[in-house]
């Protein structure tokens, strides 16, 4: 590998791609590579991609454009899902290295050969469906937070999903393994690790073999680790068992706080989606981990415009979420995804109606997300601190259920207490709490 070789990465997508992007970083430094910033002047960009919708693909190829005109002479190099479901289109763009899913965790070895010989072939992507070992992935960064992997693929199947196609088949690293890529973190300070994956709630198959449950391994990161806060970063509602609520209402440690994927609340929608669930089933593990844990924050995904979706499907999900306790939305607008049986479906929704769609539940998303903010204004939750503002003096963290908080006297990496006061679109204002707040307002909880 020549000498003084500078290598950005960026990443497209969701938090498993974060913490796969920090791992392939990783590796390099450990062969002697500099990794600047995406922003500075590098020999090699790393864009590690996404293809949930057409318009994760997009973004890639106009970041491809875009380095192009930057950078002329870098070496620009294509990993991810994007990446594994379409090399050859990616290749024809002109980028230099195309890796597919396992193939991107020998970036190192790659890098070496590209950059001694350009003329070697640019794409290398193996068969997804044969992929039958999980590659190790966490992010580090301010040493705060951790996204950890702890299982990939999925066995699914969705009508509308390539996620199997590009990652392959649902399979995890044993709970012994977790635990040793926890206590590592827990080493190196980290105060919250977020348990990631394609399918976190299928977490235990290994060599095509169910060997754990989730249950397995969230008891054992409880018992056999000492870091403060573990959130689970989705989980599908019918993998939500009333053992695992019951677990997290009763842990310190794991926060009160879940993504239950929806997608839809009309059952004849959900039932061309091939989800394992009905609409009533979701508001039964919404209505029951509400009750069980009050002050949780609940989030869910949902999709608009799926083919033959009718105004009155659309209102069936929109009536759903409205009326159960369910505070913020992750709303994507249906995009036609080659290889899903989905995209062969008749009765397309017009993308107007789709975008319609769309803005009407993002609009009943921050509604729900300002009533969620305003309802703990006045209480005290504690709330790890990530990044200070040099400005003001000001320092911005988490709470335990999620609410983003701007405070005065926090400490970057710590946990401390914090008097909610101002609620706003985007999170709320707070001070920490002290020997001036008074004793009743500091041991009160919030039931929002």
């Amino acid at each position: 590998m020549p000498e003084g070789i500078r290598v950005a990465f960026h990443t497209l997508g969701c938090k498993l791609n974060f913490a796969e992007t920090a791992t392939m970083a990783r590796q390099l430094r450990q062969r002697g590579l500099q990794v600047v910033d995406f922003e500075q002047p590098a020999d090699v960009y790393v864009l590690n991609s996404c293809s949930v919708t057409e318009n994760a693909d997009r973004e890639c190829r106009q970041w491809v454009r875009r380095l192009r005109r930057r950078q002329p002479q870098a070496r620009i190099v294509i990993s991810g899902c994007y990446a594994q479901l379409q090399p050859h289109r990616i290749a024809a763009m002109g980028v230099d290295l195309v890796l597919g899913m396992a193939e991107k965790f020998e970036l190192a070895d790659y890098l070496s050969r590209l950059l001694q010989n350009s003329d070697l072939p640019v794409v290398h992507c193996s068969d997804a469906e044969r992929l039958t070992t999980v590659q190790a992935g966490f992010s580090l960064g301010e040493r705060t937070r951790s996204f950890l992997k702890v299982q990939d693929g999925c066995n699914y199947h969705c009508s509308f999903c390539t996620i199997p196609l590009a990652r392959g088949p649902s399979r995890s690293f044993s709970v012994q393994e977790v635990i040793r890529q926890a206590l590592d973190l827990q080493r190196a300070g980290v105060q919250e690790v977020v348990l990631t994956g394609v399918n976190v709630g299928d977490f235990g198959i290994i060599q095509g073999r169910r060997q754990f449950r989730l249950l397995d391994l969230v008891q054992a990161l409880e018992r056999e680790t000492r870091i403060p806060r573990f959130r689970i970063s989705s989980i599908e509602p019918n993998l939500l068992t009333d053992e695992l609520i019951d677990f997290i209402a009763c842990s310190g440690r794991f926060m009160p706080h879940l993504h239950l994927p929806l997608q839809s609340g009309s059952d004849a929608v959900l039932s061309a989606m091939r989800r394992r669930y009905n609409a009533a089933l979701y508001a039964d593990r919404i209505s029951t981990l509400h009750r069980k844990l009050p002050q949780a924050c609940i989030g869910a995904d949902v999709i608009t415009g799926f083919p033959g979706e009718t105004e009155s499907d659309f209102e069936q999900t929109y009536t759903l979420l409205r009326d159960l306790p369910v505070h913020y939305l992750h709303v994507f607008t249906y995009s036609e995804r080659p290889g899903t049986e989905a995209a062969t479906m008749g009765a397309a929704v017009p993308q107007q109606v789709r975008k319609q769609r769309t803005l009407a539940l993002r609009s009943l998303s921050e509604r729900k997300r300002r009533q969620f903010f305003a309802a703990h204004e006045g209480s005290v939750r504690p709330v790890l601190f990530e990044q200070a503002d040099d400005t003001d003096g000001s320092v911005t963290g988490y709470t335990d259920n999620y609410i983003p908080v701007t405070a005065t006297g926090g400490l970057p990496g710590a946990i401390m207490p914090v008097l909610l006061q101002h609620a706003g679109a985007k999170g709320i204002r707070g001070i920490v709490a002290g020997s001036d707040v008074p004793a009743d307002v500091l041991t009160a909880e919030s039931t929002a």
